[in-house]
């Protein structure tokens, strides 16, 4: 069980990796695990199944793909995907997000 944190400004948390995403996890447990986390323009996330996810992206534009499909993501947008399903990411701009993975 994780204990209750404080993160004030995100932008004090992420990381952004010269070679590829850096995930910072904020909190972990039997049940979920939630991360935050960035690309630089052009890194992207390989397409890999994953468990039921939801992904909230903070800033920045790029595509989700999910199951083939390329979804066109920007801050405020929301991805909700099943267990399973085939997803990765490309960013065109700094891309930051948090993703929540539910067991």
């Amino acid at each position: 069980m994780y204990q209750t944190k404080l993160y004030p400004d995100w932008k004090d948390t992420i990381v952004y990796g010269s070679d590829g995403p850096d995930p910072q996890i904020l909190a972990v447990d039997e049940k979920a695990k939630v991360i935050l986390a960035g690309l630089e323009p052009g890194q992207r996330i390989p397409d890999h199944a994953e468990a039921q996810s939801v992904y909230y992206f903070l800033e920045g534009n790029g595509w989700m793909i999910v199951d083939g499909e390329r979804m066109q993501v920007s801050a405020g947008a929301s991805v909700v995907m099943p267990e399973g399903a085939v997803r990765g990411m490309e960013a065109e701009t700094e891309l930051a997000f948090v993703a929540i993975r539910i067991a």
